[in-house]
This record gives structure tokens, C-alpha cells and sequence, in this order.
């Protein structure tokens, strides 16, 4: 039984719900219990995510913590280094080769993908969706099985998304991954920062059962 300190890392994923203004705003308010925030916002345009990236940059929000959704472009030219690639974007083993010092994460639906990405050099997988949600409507859940079989099986990190709500933290934990991806759950609560503060209690708090 291995008893401890289970920590979960918070990645948030933008909604393109908001107009720029009000997301840069929910950011700066959030910014503090998150690890990462995901820009996932598909109808901006570049001029309107250049904005956005500048108004978390004067908040005080560290590029580190900034992650581009499909926009290598952007990511190189507003010097941010973290870049996640979807299932129908760039492959990850020329993004690799041509970007070596970029961290590049890697949407995967299956343990066959996982091990793909990994052998490509994805720096991490965010793996699902894990429960049922609005996002994928009709498509049956993966489940926690095959989260387990691909964090004990692969050396890199695995992040789990999909329905993730504060009340399934508990079971999450036990997939052993290094964090959680939340994009309604939080950009679309009506209070962002209560949301944050849910999940970020559950997530860094102690934990004694046991971990599989």
C-alpha cells in the first residue's frame, strides 16, 4: 500500500466562449491554483490570440504556463514553448526533430496512440475523455482501465480529460497520472474562480487509500 501526498496537476482549457477581454480575465483570476492554461480558442483570429497573449503577459501570467492549442506559429513567433498537437493536426516526430527544445503534448484516444506519441517524442499525452460529457455527445466513455494501463506502461506524463468534475478527483488519483485537463468544469461555471478552487483543493490535498 503506498500511502502519501498524491498531487494533480490543473490544466485549463479554454472554452472560445468568451470574448478576449473576459478570457484574459478569467485567467488572471485562476491563474494561481492552475498549472497550465490550454488557449483552445479555434475562431479567434491571430490578431485576437496575439491580443490575448498580450494581456496575460502584462498580468504577470509566465509563458511556461501558457500551452498553444494547434498553433505552432504562433507559439514560436510570441515565444511561448508549449505546444499541444490534436489527433488531426501536425504529427509530433517532424515538430520534434525541426523544434527540439519545444514541450509538445499530444491528443490520444487509445494505449496504441499513447505509445505512437511517445515513441515520437511527445513530451506528454492527454488521454480520454475519461467520463461522459457534453463535448462527446453519443461517444462511449474510455474509462479508467486503459488511463491505468497507459501511465503504469509509458515513461512519460498522462494527463486525464473528459467529465472531470471535483467529486471523481478521488478515483482519478488512483490512475496515478500527473494531472486533470478541465475545460467546462471551469470556463464555462458561472463563478471560474470557485470552480478552480474545487478542483484545486482536491487536487493538491493528501490522500491515504491506497494507489493502484
Amino acid at each position: 500500500m503506498k500511502i502519501g501526498v498524491v498531487h494533480l496537476e490543473i490544466l485549463a482549457i479554454t472554452d472560445d466562449r468568451h470574448s478576449v477581454k473576459e478570457l484574459a480575465s478569467i485567467i488572471l483570476k485562476i491563474n494561481k491554483r492552475i498549472d497550465y492554461v490550454h488557449i483552445r480558442d479555434k475562431s479567434k483570429s491571430v490578431r485576437e490570440l496575439v491580443f490575448l497573449l498580450e494581456l496575460l503577459e502584462e498580468g504577470g501570467v509566465e509563458k511556461r504556463k501558457i500551452v498553444l492549442h494547434d498553433r505552432l506559429d504562433l507559439a514560436l513567433i510570441m515565444g511561448i514553448p508549449n505546444i499541444h498537437l490534436p489527433g488531426h493536426g501536425l504529427p509530433v516526430k517532424p515538430v520534434r526533430e525541426r523544434f527540439p527544445f519545444m514541450r509538445i503534448g499530444c491528443s490520444v484516444h487509445s494505449f496504441k496512440e499513447a505509445c505512437e506519441a511517445e515513441r515520437d517524442g511527445a513530451n506528454y499525452v492527454l488521454y480520454g475523455h475519461i467520463y461522459e460529457t457534453n463535448c462527446k455527445q453519443g461517444k462511449t466513455p474510455k474509462g479508467l482501465k486503459e488511463l491505468q494501463e497507459i501511465k503504469m506502461k509509458l515513461d512519460l506524463p498522462v494527463y486525464a480529460i473528459g467529465g472531470i468534475t471535483p467529486d471523481k478527483l478521488a478515483e482519478i488519483k488512483k490512475a496515478n497520472t500527473e494531472g486533470i485537463a478541465v475545460m467546462s468544469g471551469i470556463f464555462s461555471a458561472k463563478n471560474p474562480e470557485e470552480a478552480v478552487l474545487q478542483y484545486f483543493q482536491m487536487c493538491k490535498e493528501k490522500t491515504n487509500e491506497q494507489l493502484l
